[in-house]
């Protein structure tokens, strides 16, 4: 327990949060060069009630597309292994969430929310599991021919 009755996060979870807060920023700089202004939340109140931001952009971090070729779409997650039950998150959080921008520091990938549910309702891609998240994987390619709506490559 942390010290007011709350639990505490593993090590892990925090350092993988705040990662994904970084690169939840540097998506939102290059949305804005392209026309597309995010107004963030940053309380836990306004994410809950809300979403992660107004616009209704769920934007994750996936570090390792281009080692695997692969996207990996969370469906439900857990903040410790050691908790009991995965809880919905990714596509599936119920908040004001319609597109589902997903990537890394050289490509970011925007995918409807809605097509990724489908996608994953007829189990068309390889299911994984870990020791806190559950989800599937999406080969690049095709998300680059078939399944993202836009696709932006970053230049440094």
């Amino acid at each position: 327990m942390g010290g007011l009755g709350k639990p505490t996060m593993n090590k892990y979870y925090r350092e993988k949060l705040e990662e994904g807060q970084q690169y939840q920023e540097f998506v939102t700089e290059k949305l804005y060069d392209i026309g597309l202004p995010i107004i963030g939340y940053s309380s836990k109140k306004y994410q809950f009630m809300i979403g992660e931001n107004k616009c209704g952009f769920e934007i994750k971090l996936d570090n390792n597309i281009s080692k695997t070729g692969n996207i990996y779409i969370e469906v439900s997650e857990k903040s410790n292994e050691k908790n009991d039950n995965y809880v919905a998150s990714g596509i599936y959080r119920n908040d004001n969430t319609w597109l589902y921008i997903i990537g890394n520091y050289e490509k970011i990938y925007i995918f409807s929310k809605k097509h990724l549910r489908i996608v994953e309702e007829n189990k068309t891609f390889r299911t994984v599991e870990t020791k806190t998240s559950q989800g599937f994987l999406i080969p690049a390619i095709y998300a680059e021919e078939k399944l993202a709506i836009k696709i932006i490559n970053v230049e440094e």
